[in-house]
């Protein structure tokens, strides 16, 4: 008999080997206290399907979908769903999930007819999805040789999931049925899907691709990560979706949708090639928005004078903004970089947390009222005296740093809050040219397997810690909920008020970042709540091949995570 310890009421009960985790749950259920139904559990801190057996003594947590690993296995069992019935209803159609979009999915949509998708085709799209949950269909796993796989796959014509298959190295894989429809995905499933109870579908707006014919969007949506019995309020965001637009016609470029076709690429020697295109594209995006806001400068009726730059943590705000004070040297302004962190309030007047720690991420903050101020003067050619925060004392200090605007200056302000309007309230927003900047993952697993975009800045933070000596990987992962739960509440709200927006990430950054990131997250140790997904991390970054990043040039946005920039931060 086994020993299961269940971390959420801290009992032990005995079991038999080769015992489930859905039937360890129903021993200790009525002692679980959990407000939304559970969809998965964490085996031993490593996150495990319900269908899991156990074979050995184990510490298990059982979650629900408010829970980030719960959430994701709730999303992608929602997908497998989503897939079946439009592979039901419009056999042949090809189904893209691409990206999270208005606190959903988006999913671009290509019937094997020309006809374009109508609302009516949306209905019976939903209904089917309706019948496969009533029905309560499982998902079923089955274990294969990578051989056995790739033949299942290429029979049918997923030539993405062969592609990373047959790079991925590995000797035995699995893939999932539903019904008669088998698909791949590289985390656990909920048991059946009548687990799936929050859910909606609608149509989004039609994209067309480049050299193909125009998709039909669709919009998966998911429960709300707070209350996962309702669903997640939708949220228009259509600067965002431009730039996931802007990341296909790149993909496009490069000839690269997915980790099988960067794999493929390496393997062919084109790994340089990768590198200089997508830095080039990069680079190509930024003298466009210098440019703009030259012409703007120069336009006579209220000339952008001051330029917010803001994205959440490890989005590359800093590099972003170095190189883009180059391009505006280049077109003859003289760009001043602006600290909002020489305006913090005193710290015993930093706004605390429920727990009673400071809130450094709080609007509060900063003293906005002397910025704006300060910022008011500048614009009219005054003369300022500027503070200077001592870090040590915790204290704003005026040691005689003074500062006046050229007639060629344009002031620069880059930080969480820059553009928040309480920040910048006394300027008038015709002179403001605000850019957002986040690392928008730019490849999938497959065609049906996105990669979070929190995934990315999550690798880049625990490397730029690590490197730095400033946090463990553990210690990074354990502070990233807070982080995120920060940004949700005073960067994401303002991301669709920017003038434009920058995707950050590379084609080609999974494979060089797993060079830095393995050896890292493997330093997790495998008896603490971080190795879930220090665990997860390792386990995703294995699907792409690791590559070298001495060919990342020193001004690259990668630099500021890996190390060897030319910039001074």
């Amino acid at each position: 008999m086994l020993q299961i310890r269940c971390k959420n009421n801290n009992k032990t009960k005995s079991f038999a080997e080769g015992t489930s985790l859905l039937d360890v749950y129903q021993e200790f259920a009525d002692d679980i206290q959990l407000p939304y139904p559970v969809v998965s559990a964490k085996v031993n801190n490593v996150s495990q399907g319900l269908k899991f057996r156990v074979y050995q003594n184990r510490d298990v947590e059982f979650i629900d979908a408010t829970d980030g690993s719960g959430r994701r296995v709730y999303a992608r069992s929602l997908c497998f769903v989503l897939y079946k019935a439009v592979s039901d209803v419009f056999p042949g159609s090809k189904l893209f999930i691409e990206h999270p979009l208005s606190r959903g999915y988006y999913c671009n949509f290509k019937k094997r007819s020309p006809e374009p998708l109508s609302n009516g085709d949306v209905e019976r799209i939903c209904q089917r999805m309706h019948e496969i949950i009533d029905a309560d269909m499982p998902f079923r796993r089955t274990e294969a040789t990578l051989e056995e796989a790739v033949r299942v796959f290429t029979e049918r014509g997923f030539s993405d999931k062969v592609k990373l298959l047959e790079t991925s190295g590995q000797v035995y894989t699995y893939y999932y049925t539903l019904g008669d429809t088998i698909d791949y995905y590289y985390g656990p499933l909920v048991p059946s899907a009548g687990y799936l109870k929050v859910w909606g579908l609608e149509r989004y707006q039609e994209r067309p691709r480049v050299g193909a014919s125009a998709g039909i969007g669709l919009l998966l949506r998911v429960p709300d990560k707070n209350n996962p019995s309702v669903l997640a309020e939708k949220v228009d965001q259509p600067r965002t979706f431009e730039v996931f637009a802007e990341k296909v016609h790149w993909d496009i470029i490069m000839r690269l949708s997915n980790a099988g076709d960067v794999n493929k690429a390496i393997l062919r020697g084109h790994a340089s090639e990768l590198i200089q295109v997508s830095e080039a594209l990069q680079e190509k995006k930024i003298v466009k928005i210098a440019e703009e806001i030259d012409r703007r400068f120069h336009q006579e009726e209220s000339p952008i004078r001051l330029v917010l730059i803001t994205g959440p943590s490890s989005s590359g705000k800093s590099t972003f903004c170095k190189r883009l004070s180059v391009q505006l040297l280049a077109c003859g302004l003289r760009p001043y970089s602006f600290s909002t962190d020489d305006y913090f309030v005193n710290r015993l007047d930093t706004p605390k947390l429920p727990n009673g720690q400071y809130d450094f991420d709080n609007i509060e903050t900063v003293d906005y009222k002397l910025l704006g101020d300060h910022l008011s003067r500048l614009m009219k050619g005054e003369t300022v005296e500027v503070p200077e925060y001592n870090f040590v004392t915790g204290r704003r200090e005026y040691n005689g740093k003074k500062l006046k605007l050229s007639n060629d200056s344009v002031l620069i302000i880059e930080g969480i809050h820059a553009l928040n309007p309480l920040l910048t309230k006394q300027i008038p927003d015709s002179v403001k040219y605000k850019i957002y900047i986040s690392a928008l993952t730019s490849i999938s697993l497959d065609d049906h397997n996105w990669i979070p975009t929190q995934d990315n800045r999550l690798l880049r933070r625990i490397i730029r810690d690590y490197n730095k000596g400033a946090y463990t990987a553990r210690e990074t992962i354990s502070q990233w909920k807070s982080v995120c739960e920060a940004e949700d509440q005073w960067i994401f709200p303002f991301q669709e008020t920017a003038d434009v927006m920058f995707n950050s990430a590379l084609n080609i950054e999974f494979a060089v970042l797993r060079t830095h990131a393995e050896i890292i997250l493997a330093s997790v140790p495998k008896n603490c709540p971080e190795y879930a997904e220090a665990h997860r991390l390792l386990k995703f970054i294995h699907y792409f091949l690791p590559i070298s990043d001495k060919e990342i040039p020193p001004t690259s946005i990668m630099r500021e995570f890996v190390g060897g920039s030319s910039f001074k931060y």
